[in-house]
């Protein structure tokens, strides 16, 4: 009578009633559960791509990233992050460099070829703290980053200083923006004694140092926009631990889908 009533035959229930799940079946519903648990392993910020590389590194297979993108779907899964929007600040210059890098963003050698910026953090009731880096465009590792409540040239000296320190020897060119501490004099002193190439990008082209501003729109999307900061020490935790996560943990599909570490520590 049920049968009849949803219009269905008999035997198709019995069929139904002692189906053994296929194979495919099974391994889509493992491949969930691991899908699940890498996405709660980083809070959600990877969308099916990501996770697609992630899970094919980790179990050395070849997933497809539309499958991937078709099972986080049943899940109700998708990325958190959002997009940041760019903003030029127009500065004085006391020093000018050629933009000598002219958006070739890539280099055949480790410290070749470094990028550098600053940005801007809040936490608390609106308050401020800058975040300057070097990243090295050979495998866009983070080479030095230093934290701070001004922003002011002594946060980009420290950040060369130790970027200098932990790649003894490097003179490679360094690019940076038009901001007022890149065009001191005290920078360009610095970039002289290091032996160094400095480049700038061009006035109100941000693109020229675009692989730089592409690091602080990953930094803000997958770390600082998910969570409200309330002190200093809070944001400062969260921003180590995410230059570690992102030079140790965070496969990139242009380094063969390696961690920038893995790809130097290769190579080397």
């Amino acid at each position: 009578m049920l049968c009849d009533i949803i219009g269905i035959t008999r035997s198709a229930y019995y069929k139904w009633l002692n189906r053994v799940p296929t194979k495919r079946e099974i391994e889509n519903h493992n491949l969930m559960k691991e899908i699940t648990q890498l996405y709660d392993e980083v809070d959600g910020i990877y969308g099916y791509r990501r996770l697609t590389m992630n899970l094919n590194h980790r179990f050395s297979m070849s997933y497809n990233h539309k499958r991937i993108y078709r099972l986080m779907k049943l899940l109700g899964l998708k990325s958190v992050i959002r997009k940041k929007k760019k903003k030029y600040i127009k500065s004085t210059p006391k020093h000018a460099a050629e933009n000598l890098l002219n958006r070739e963003f890539h280099s055949d050698k480790p410290n070749h070829k470094w990028l550098t910026d600053v940005t801007e953090f809040k936490y608390g009731h609106n308050k401020k703290v800058y975040l300057s880096a070097i990243l090295d465009l050979y495998d866009n590792s983070i080479i030095s980053y230093a934290l701070g409540h001004r922003n002011d040239n002594q946060l980009v000296f420290n950040t060369l200083d130790m970027a200098l320190k932990a790649c003894k020897g490097s003179n490679p060119m360094l690019h940076s923006d038009r901001g007022f501490q890149y065009t001191s004099h005290g920078f360009k002193r610095k970039i002289n004694k290091a032996q160094m190439t400095q480049s700038m990008s061009r006035v109100g082209r941000c693109i020229d140092n675009g692989l730089m501003e592409g690091f602080w729109g990953i930094i803000k999307s997958e770390k600082y926009y998910l969570k409200k900061y309330n002190t200093f020490d809070e944001l400062k935790k969260a921003i180590d631990d995410y230059i570690y996560f992102y030079n140790y943990k965070r496969l990139q599909k242009k380094l063969n889908s390696l961690s920038p570490m893995d790809f130097r520590l290769l190579a080397a």
